[in-house]
């Protein structure tokens, strides 16, 4: 990441924290206000992105991304044996290490 696009960020923030409409100007102004030069290109990408994106719904789901499961098309002729051999296979099970008890350790915290 550049510098330009941390700061774009933060002013977007800054603007949708204070309800103010994120615009290519405003955030501009943010930026050069912090000092910071950033290419005059960050502003008006940040911009559309505010246009098109909530900026809320960004922030709630930062670290939902990941892959998602995608289903294989079954054809309307039935092969079913196709969609079973796509399937990926079942994960297996770690297991996990069994955690210590102060049982073991022949103290507890509330002696």
């Amino acid at each position: 990441m550049s510098v330009g696009e941390i700061a774009c960020s933060y002013a977007a923030l800054i603007l949708y924290d204070d309800n103010i409409p994120v615009t290519a100007e405003k955030l501009a102004t943010l930026v050069k206000a912090a000092g910071v030069d950033a290419e005059s290109y960050w502003f008006s990408l940040f911009a559309k992105l505010a246009e098109k994106r909530n900026i809320g719904d960004l922030i709630m789901n930062v670290g939902a991304g990941g892959g998602a499961a995608v289903a294989a098309a079954v054809p309307a002729g039935g092969a079913g044996g196709a969609a079973a051999a796509a399937a990926p296979p079942p994960e297996e099970k770690k297991e996990e290490p069994k955690e210590e008890s102060d049982d073991d350790m022949g103290f507890s915290l509330f002696d």
